[in-house]
Formats: C-alpha cells, structure tokens, sequence
C-alpha cells in the first residue's frame, strides 16, 4: 500500500480530485490517501497558506497528488506552486503531450514530453524595484548545476522510455550566458548518452515549428520560462490545459499536478474535466511502480473519450463531473 499525500486544491479542485480518488477506488489500486490541503479556502479557514501539516505529510509521504490551487491575490504572497517547488528541489516540470482519439485538435501523430526547469530562471524570485527612478529588474539565474540536472533528467527519460530524440529550446543568441550554460549541459547530456539524437533550436522558431509540425519533436528540455510557455502551447496543440497531465520531480520528492486553473466560476456545479487531474495521477502510478493500474485506467479513459455522451461539456458531451468518473468506472477492464 502506498501512502499518497492527496491535496484538493481550490475552486473545482476538491471535485475533481473526488472524480479521481473514485476512479482509484474502483480499479483497486492500492494506495491510501492522506488528505491536506493549501491555498485560499485553506487561508480563509485557518489563516495559513501553506499549514506546516501539509509540508510534514509531504515530507513523510514523499509523494504528492495536487488539485488547482488558488493563491490570494494583491497580499503579499508568491505563488503556491513555486514555493513548493524551490522549497523541495522540484527542479522537473515534466509535462507530456499527445494526441489521443476522441479529443478534437488540428493534429495528428504528436506525443512529445516537455522537460522545465522548474527553480531558476526568471521564476527565482531575483526581483528588484527602484522606486526612484522607476525600474524593475528580474534577474534570471542559471546555473551549472541546475542547468546539468534538468538536461540529465530529459536525456535520461529519452533512454529509459525508448524516445530517439531531444531538442533544446534556447535563446543562446540574444541571452550569451545563461544561453551558453544550457548549450554546454544539454552538449555533456548528449555525449552520455549517445543513442539519444540530440538537437537545439532557439525559442521563437521552436514555436513556430512546434506549431508548423510538433510531430517532429520527441523530448523538448528548456529553462523555467520558456518551458512555462511552450507547456502550454504544447497542452493547445492536444486539447488544452484539460487533457493533459503534470508533474513536479525532484531526486528526493514528487508533486503531481493538473496544471489548469481552480475556475472558480465554475466550482460546485459538477461541470468540471477530470482528465488532466487524471492523467497526471496515472503518471504518479508509473512513479511509483504500479504500471499495470495506470494501463488499465488509462484504456478505460481513452474508451471514455471516444463516447462524447458520457464526456463532460468541454470534451463535446453533457455529462458531469461523477457521470465522466463512473462511465470511466465501467469500462475499467474493457
């Protein structure tokens, strides 16, 4: 039995996180939930953002399972996801993307994975305001090590997984340091692992053939902004930021994530997609080695699609948020 700790999130969260853990449930899969929670309905009751039982359940468990979250605006506060994140070294922003039957895009053939860093960068928090003369500056901060770990980590996925290539996204033309530090890890990541096809493009025209033809690309690794960017134009090519699955490694600690927002305008009203929160637990059961769970849950998710009447309304059906679990629920083992 695994131990997971489960974070419900704001807004749809605690919805679809029930739609999961039913799903979960249903299939047997042999994990126990410990239930904390972050974010503003967590502030309103207690007055904490963050309350340290969540940092020792994660601490113990080691692994995580986390709804949207809301941070509160205009006081004060950096945002949840990246405190956790430089908090515990989840220097992995792992989001894959492919097509699959039943979701409507303009493309076909695309299943790539994105590889962010996910603690440096201009998300470092290096900011600076002077008043005086009205300047803001944000520092971008790259360094070796980061940048070594991050392109290890693609590289090594490629092996482990059967991908033939990695491509580097960069600004090396315009950016000559931190551009040159990325170049140098992903060129020393290359020559350890010589199978792999390695490749670099610089940002703006990764975009525009991303766009053009994603199904050339493989395993795409990148530092934190531009991958915050090309993650979700990734997510556009495939669905949208429903569909897909999230997740933050580090050598010690794992967050899984649905990387959408909490759509509070939405919340209670059992219209919320699954999906994303889905996916991204079923990359947790790979994590974790509970390979054949996150097979069969995901066959059963992929019939789901293909049926629009039992999809939630963002996916081209009518049902709800528990009608899209249960109709997932029943074709477990179809």
């Amino acid at each position: 039995m695994h131990l997971i700790t489960l974070i419900p999130g704001d807004g749809i969260g605690p919805e679809i996180t029930k739609a999961v853990t039913d799903i979960f449930a249903a299939a047997q899969v042999p994990v126990q939930w410990e239930e904390q929670n972050a974010g503003q309905t967590t502030f309103d009751q207690s007055g904490e953002l963050i309350p340290q039982a969540l940092l020792t359940s994660l601490e113990k468990n080691k692994v995580a399972l986390k709804g949207p979250i809301t941070t509160p605006v205009g006081k004060g506060f950096r945002s949840i996801n990246v405190t956790l994140r430089q908090k515990y070294d989840l220097y992995q922003n792992v989001r894959p993307s492919k097509t699959t039957d039943g979701i409507k895009t303009r493309y076909e053939g695309i299943d790539l994975v994105l590889f962010r860093e996910n603690t440096e960068g201009l998300y470092a928090g290096l900011e600076v305001w002077d008043e005086h003369n009205g300047i803001g500056d944000s520092i971008a901060r790259v360094t070796v090590n980061g940048a070594r770990k991050i392109c290890h980590a693609a590289f090594a996925y490629a092996a482990k997984h059967g991908r033939k290539k990695v491509t580097l996204a960069h600004k090396a033309n315009i950016l000559k340091v931190p551009g040159k530090i990325m170049l140098d890890a992903a060129q020393e990541a290359a020559r350890e692992f010589p199978q792999i096809q390695y490749e670099d493009k610089i940002i703006d025209n990764m975009c525009m053939q991303l766009v053009g033809k994603p199904e050339q690309f493989d395993v795409i690794v990148t530092t934190n902004l531009f991958g915050d960017i090309l993650s979700d134009l990734c997510a556009g090519l495939v669905g949208g930021l429903g569909v897909v699955a999230g997740a933050n490694i580090g050598d010690d600690m794992a967050i899984f994530e649905a990387v959408h927002g909490s759509a509070p305008d939405i919340a209670g009203q059992g219209k919320a997609n699954p999906t994303a929160l889905l996916r991204s637990a079923l990359m947790m059961l790979h994590h974790i080695g509970e390979h054949e769970q996150a097979v069969k849950i995901e066959k059963a998710l992929e019939l789901t699609l293909k049926d629009k009447a039992k999809c939630t309304g963002d996916l081209g059906g009518s049902a709800s948020t528990s009608e899209f679990a249960q109709a997932i629920i029943d074709n477990l083992g179809k």
